[in-house]
């Protein structure tokens, strides 16, 4: 049968294209400057044919000569890089897995940046058939310490932020679960930066208990939280999994690189974030 021609390729169509990615592979790899003759070994392309492809990436500036006979990655890498980082957006880069996550569990997702002392709701997913009395509209405002995701927020910050915090907010409660004295609040932040999840048990709402995990970007930067609500006797520790499968998946659009995979860059040369 043939292949319509709309259908990309396995791999480049063209030899050079191939080629060039095997050499950018090669350069990536290693922290200093690659010699051509290493480069022809770990590609298995001829020098002649290494050192011309080289010399089109160099004019180009996808490649640098720092000296006569060694190659590194260019800045060229970098400003493209820069445009992509640029047009990524979490709300865009969260929306699909937000509609999977919402279906898995049948439970409003909600998605939540922080500004100032509160953390403000960006996006959401929900149906009618949650059951939930009460959905966070896109815009709607929390205050930091009565919210999961807003605990996330907290938890990374130095003990002395989290103290100023308190001052100026007072901890003021919500309900009869709303933590707040700060040393309740500071045991809550130790679990959250242990496990990486935080809750919210009816400390906003009663009657509502949530569940968040933290959305990174490629800097390895706490840029918002993913949170699952529900009624407070249906929160299912069965949906943790998920919802941090579903966050490493945002975070990875956004370029960020976990733990593994910074620890193997670091390895191989690669600059961590």
């Amino acid at each position: 049968m043939k292949k319509h021609p709309d259908f990309p390729p396995a791999k480049p169509s063209v030899q050079v294209l191939e080629r060039m990615f095997a050499i950018m592979d090669v350069l990536a790899s290693r922290a200093d400057p690659v010699s051509l003759k290493d480069v022809s070994e770990r590609t298995g392309l001829h020098p002649s044919t290494a050192h011309r492809i080289l010399n089109d990436l160099t004019i180009g500036r996808f490649v640098d000569r720092p000296e006569a006979g060694s190659y590194r990655l260019g800045m060229r890498l970098l400003e493209l890089g820069n445009v992509v980082k640029g047009r990524l957006s979490v709300r865009d880069a969260a929306l699909a897995p937000m509609r999977e996550l919402h279906r898995l569990t049948q439970q409003p997702v909600n998605l939540s940046m922080r500004q100032g002392d509160e953390i403000i709701y960006v996006e959401r997913a929900f149906s009618e058939r949650s059951g939930m009395q009460v959905v966070r509209a896109i815009g709607g405002r929390a205050p930091l310490h009565l919210t999961s995701t807003g605990k996330l927020f907290l938890a990374a910050e130095e003990a002395s932020r989290v103290r100023a915090y308190a001052t100026r907010t007072g901890l003021s409660g919500h309900t009869r679960n709303s933590l707040t004295r700060l040393a309740d609040l500071e045991r809550e932040l130790a679990q959250a930066r242990e496990s990486g999840v935080a809750h919210d048990n009816e400390e906003l709402e009663l009657g509502v208990r949530c569940m968040a995990a933290g959305i990174h970007d490629d800097q390895g930067k706490l840029v918002a939280g993913l949170s699952i609500s529900a009624p407070a006797d249906r929160l299912d520790n069965a949906w943790l999994a998920k919802l941090q499968a579903t966050v490493r998946a945002i975070s990875a659009a956004l370029g960020y690189l976990g733990e593994d995979d910074a620890l193997h860059a670091g390895s191989v040369g690669l600059p961590l974030r």
